[in-house]
């Protein structure tokens, strides 16, 4: 199972949505940076995904992007693999 890292907010129905994928699909521990508690992380996160938005997720070394992305990935069947998981 690869690491999963995802750049979050405390109160964002979208980060919340992606945890409940994510951990549907077997992933037991998400490393979580808080960029409501830290701007310095905002800004590290809109350096590496060129974007402003949470969530922002990282299987591995791979950006997988936002929720939606993470949808997309999941009922494609590609997000399984992506995970080590298939």
């Amino acid at each position: 199972m690869q690491n999963v890292k995802m750049y979050t907010t405390a109160v964002c129905p979208y980060c919340i949505r992606a945890k409940q994928i994510l951990h549907a699909n077997g992933v037991s521990a998400i490393e979580e940076i808080r960029v409501d508690l830290d701007p310095a992380q905002r800004v590290a996160m809109v350096q590496i995904t060129g974007r402003r938005t949470v969530p922002q997720i990282f299987i591995g070394a791979t950006h997988v992007g936002g929720c939606d992305d993470l949808v997309d990935l999941d009922s494609e069947g590609r997000l399984a693999p992506l995970l080590g998981a298939a």
